[in-house]
C-alpha cells in the first residue's frame, strides 16, 4: 500500500472516531484535500490558520452578510462566527486548496452544513462568493423568502438541501442553471405552481419535491431525467403518468407519486425499470387494467397500488417477482388474483388486498360497488399481446 492510500485511510480512521464521539470540529477527506470546519453540536475548538486571501476574504463577508440576514438563533449555532478565520464558524467546511500552478494555498469554505439548527432567516444573494462550495445543507431550519438568483454563479455546487423549511412561492428556478448540481432536495416547504419542462432535462441524479404545494401536470420531459430517485408525493398534481416515463434511464431506483390528483392508466413503459426498487403510485385516482409489463419490474421490492381505482386481474407474474418485499393492493377494484399471491405470506412478503371486488376472499367491498367499476369505459393504451409476455 502506497503511503499516500496510507495517510488517506488514517485520516479516514479519524474522521470516523471523530463523527462517532459527536465532535464538534469536523475532519474528512474529499475533493482533492482534507477538509475541516466547525461542527454544530458543540463549539468549535479551533481550526485551520487564518488566511489572507481573496477567496477567504470574500467568504468572511458572504457569511457575516447571511449571519445578519438571520433573525433568530434559539441554539446560539453562530456565536462563534466572529473574526475573518471562517474555518472556525461552527457548520463551515473547509478543504486544502492549491493555486492554478499546484501549488498550496490557503483553505477554502467547502461545505455548509447546517441542518436541524433551527435557524430563522433568508438566504443572501452573497453566498454565491462563495465560489469553492459543493454542498449546502440547510434542512429543518426556519428559512424563508425565495432562493437568490446568484445562486446560478455557484459553479462548483453538487447537493443543494432546503428541506423543512418555510420557503415559499413558485419553484426556484434559479437552481436549474446551477451547472453540476446533482442533488436537489426542496421537500417539506410551501412552493406552489407547475414545475418547469426543464427541471427533467438536467444532470440531476436526486430530485425531492415530495410535501409541498406543486400542482398542475407532470411535465412529458419527465422520462428524459437520469435520475435515481424521484419523489412527487404529497402535493397536487394532477392529470395522467406521463407516457415518457418508459423512455427514463436505467438508473431510477426509487419513484413515488403518492397522494396527488393524479388520474387516467398507469403507462405500459413503467415495465422498462428492471432497476426500480420502489413505486408507490397510492393515494390518487389511477384507473383501468395494469400493464403486463409491470411484471417484468425484476427489481422491485416495494409496490404500493393502493386507494387507486384501478381493477380486472393482478398480473400472474406479479407476485412472482422475487426480490417483493411489499405489496400493497388495497382499496381497489381488482377482481382476481393469481394462485402465487397466496404464496407471498410464506416468503415473509407484506400483501394487503383488502376492499377489493375479489370472489371468495375477506374483507372486501360490498357487491354492490363492484358491479359498476369506476373507469371501466376508459380504454389504456396497450401493445397488444400476441404472445406471452417476455421482459427485456
Amino acid at each position: 500500500m502506497g503511503g499516500s492510500c496510507l495517510v488517506v485511510l488514517l485520516l479516514q480512521v479519524i474522521v470516523t472516531e471523530i463523527a462517532g464521539a459527536d465532535a464538534g470540529f469536523g475532519v474528512g477527506v474529499g475533493g482533492g484535500g482534507v477538509w475541516f470546519g466547525g461542527g454544530i453540536n458543540t463549539p468549535s475548538p479551533g481550526g485551520a490558520p487564518s488566511g489572507s486571501v481573496p477567496r477567504q476574504n470574500a467568504a468572511y463577508t458572504a457569511l457575516q452578510t447571511w449571519k445578519s440576514a438571520i433573525t433568530d438563533d434559539p441554539m446560539g449555532i453562530l456565536k462563534n462566527w466572529v473574526g475573518p478565520n471562517v474555518c472556525t464558524y461552527r457548520g463551515i467546511f473547509c478543504s486544502n486548496s492549491e493555486d492554478y500552478m499546484g501549488n498550496p494555498t490557503d483553505p477554502v469554505v467547502t461545505g455548509i452544513d447546517l441542518n436541524h439548527a433551527n435557524l430563522q432567516g433568508t438566504l443572501v444573494k452573497e453566498l454565491s462568493f462563495l465560489t469553492d462550495i459543493s454542498l449546502i445543507h440547510l434542512n429543518t431550519n426556519r428559512f424563508s423568502g425565495i432562493i437568490p438568483q446568484t445562486f446560478r454563479e455557484i459553479s462548483s455546487l453538487v447537493e443543494l438541501d432546503l428541506s423543512n423549511n418555510h420557503f415559499s412561492g413558485a419553484f426556484p428556478t434559479t437552481v436549474l442553471f446551477i451547472p453540476n448540481l446533482l442533488y436537489l432536495d426542496l421537500r417539506f416547504n410551501s412552493f406552489s405552481g407547475t414545475i418547469p419542462e426543464d427541471l427533467f432535462n438536467k444532470k440531476l441524479d436526486a430530485i425531492f419535491l415530495n410535501n409541498n404545494q406543486f400542482d398542475g401536470e407532470l411535465p412529458q420531459s419527465l422520462g428524459n431525467s437520469p435520475a435515481s430517485v424521484i419523489n412527487f408525493a404529497n402535493n397536487k398534481f394532477t392529470g395522467s403518468i406521463p407516457f415518457s416515463l418508459g423512455y427514463m434511464g436505467p438508473r431510477i431506483k426509487e419513484i413515488l407519486f403518492l397522494n396527488n390528483q393524479l388520474n387516467g392508466c398507469i403507462p405500459e413503459g413503467v415495465g422498462l425499470w428492471t432497476n426500480l426498487q420502489v413505486l408507490d403510485v397510492s393515494l390518487n385516482s389511477l384507473m383501468g387494467h395494469l400493464p403486463d409489463t409491470i411484471s417484468c419490474l425484476s427489481g422491485i421490492e416495494v409496490l404500493n397500488l393502493g386507494h387507486n381505482k384501478l381493477s380486472g386481474d393482478l398480473p400472474d407474474l406479479v407476485c412472482s417477482l422475487r426480490n417483493l418485499v411489499n405489496l400493497t393492493l388495497a382499496y381497489n377494484f381488482f377482481s382476481e388474483l393469481s394462485q402465487d399471491c397466496d404464496k407471498l405470506p410464506l416468503r415473509n412478503v407484506g400483501i394487503d388486498f383488502s376492499l377489493n371486488c375479489i370472489p371468495g376472499r375477506q374483507m372486501q367491498r360490498p357487491q354492490p360497488e363492484c358491479s359498476v367499476i369506476p373507469g371501466g369505459s376508459l380504454s389504456c393504451l396497450r401493445v397488444p399481446a400476441v404472445k406471452p409476455l417476455v421482459c427485456g
